[in-house]
């Protein structure tokens, strides 16, 4: 199936871009904790979202990738 047309995929890879670059300028102390959490659970968003385009039963996976997004704005407002 061809994930990367499905909406949802292309805003999470817009997401990631943004975070690449949001990351990009944290101060040392942030970059090697926070940010790269950040950016894992971005990633690992994404591919909760492939798995869930090519699965039969989606809904495990897509709620996996909801923990991931709830995760996401908690990094973020803490980096705020």
């Amino acid at each position: 199936m061809n994930y990367d047309g499905l909406p949802v995929y292309k805003a999470s890879y817009d997401l990631l871009l943004e975070i690449f670059g949001f990351t990009r300028n944290f101060h040392k102390e942030y970059t090697y904790t926070l940010g790269e959490s950040i950016k894992r659970e971005a990633v690992e968003m994404i591919g909760c979202i492939y798995r869930a385009n090519a699965a039969q039963h989606k809904v495990d996976i897509l709620a996996k990738a909801r923990e991931h997004v709830e995760v996401l704005r908690l990094y973020v407002r803490l980096k705020k």
